[in-house]
């Protein structure tokens, strides 16, 4: 599996979800986390995130995995 480099979750206020940013190298995947509300936790906010990257055959260390609120 290759390995992300890092990943960014945000809210989106106008779509009304979190957006997950995954870096591969100089390759970005963007996707909504769209089971998750404004006030999750960011456990949870950083697991979504590990989960989609492995969704989309990548891994990602959780450590990487930048939370802007």
């Amino acid at each position: 599996m290759t390995k992300a480099s890092n990943a960014q979750v945000t809210w989106d206020s106008g779509k009304k979800v979190w957006q997950v940013r995954i870096q591969i190298g100089s390759e970005v995947v963007k996707r909504p986390a769209a089971d998750a509300g404004r006030d999750v936790a960011e456990e949870t906010l950083r697991s979504t995130a590990v989960q989609i990257a492995q969704d989309e055959g990548y891994e990602l260390d959780p450590a990487k995995v930048v939370i802007n609120r």
